[in-house]
């Protein structure tokens, strides 16, 4: 990756005989403000005691009905945590096309590099946000909410990458540079996937849980794309010292064994429960023909 040359000042270096007279300007004109940063430290935190939270989670409908459906046992003890992680998930998501829309926009502009992605590629990894958005949009209605709400973790992560979508859309920046914008949203998609699985798989719902687990797979995998594609504009090997083709036929490999173990799994404890339940319903039957 060839770096464009050019007429930057912003370095003191480029004229080391005014150094001396800014760090006299400095001593001549010091600030004149009593205190040092400690203040603004203790504005800092009467502001947060005094401040609202930055927003409140909105009750699904029927909530005073909510303990009496099966949504209960799905939400698990804190319903409202699962819904504002799942509507986190679900607008990041929403986000994550938008982002790959403009990359492709960025390939197009500036073409493409050895290694790097084409416009198939973006595509892809595109449609496959899009399929976890609509995944996402379709469970929190199944479990009583509202997908079109803001909610608090929502709200969060669209301030947090803002940055990534400023970087995105300025005409300035590469191919490259919007990539590594991507990496940034790659890390937090796969880490938030994560801990939304645990969530599933804590409130025992199998289904969920191999859902977010193959979404969790597919991220990882847009993650490992990414990370190599960054490698080869850089003319390295990506993370671990794999190179580009191996670490993404690595990552799918993993990927399919993960899903059909995964699915194994699930399919035993569905079984189990079978087999339970059956064993149950026949002890009813010959209680009442006693």
């Amino acid at each position: 990756m060839k770096m464009p040359g050019g007429s930057n000042r912003t370095g003191a270096a480029l004229a080391p005989h005014h150094i001396d007279a800014m760090l006299e300007a400095g001593r001549e004109f010091p600030p004149n403000s009593r205190g040092d940063e400690s203040e603004i430290a203790r504005v800092r935190v009467r502001y947060a005691k005094g401040g609202e939270p930055i927003g409140t989670m909105p009750p699904p409908p029927g909530v005073k009905e909510l303990a009496k459906t099966a949504a209960k046992a799905v939400l698990g003890k804190q319903p409202l945590l699962f819904l504002d992680k799942l509507g986190e998930r679900l607008a990041f998501e929403r986000s994550g096309v938008r982002l790959y829309q403009a990359l492709v926009s960025k390939r197009e502009a500036y073409g493409g590099f050895s290694g790097g992605p084409s416009r198939t590629d973006l595509e892809h990894l595109l449609a496959e946000e899009r399929e976890h958005f609509h995944m996402l949009a379709a469970v929190v209605e199944q479990l009583g909410g509202d997908p079109t709400a803001v909610t608090p973790s929502a709200d969060v992560h669209a301030t947090l990458s803002k940055g990534i979508v400023a970087v995105l859309t300025d005409p300035r920046t590469s191919l490259v540079q919007s990539l590594e914008g991507i990496l940034l949203a790659e890390l937090a998609d796969n880490e938030c996937w994560t801990a939304l699985v645990a969530l599933a798989r804590e409130a025992g719902d199998d289904d969920l849980t191999t859902k977010f687990e193959d979404a969790e797979g597919t991220e990882r995998e847009h993650l490992t794309r990414v990370r190599t594609w960054i490698a080869a504009a850089q003319s390295r090997t990506a993370a671990g010292g794999v190179p580009f083709p191996q670490a993404i036929a690595s990552e799918m490999r993993s990927r399919s064994q993960r899903s059909s173990a995964d699915g194994s799994r699930a399919s035993g404890r569905r079984t189990a429960r079978a087999r339970a339940g059956g064993r149950g319903r026949g002890k009813r039957k010959t209680r009442r023909v006693r």
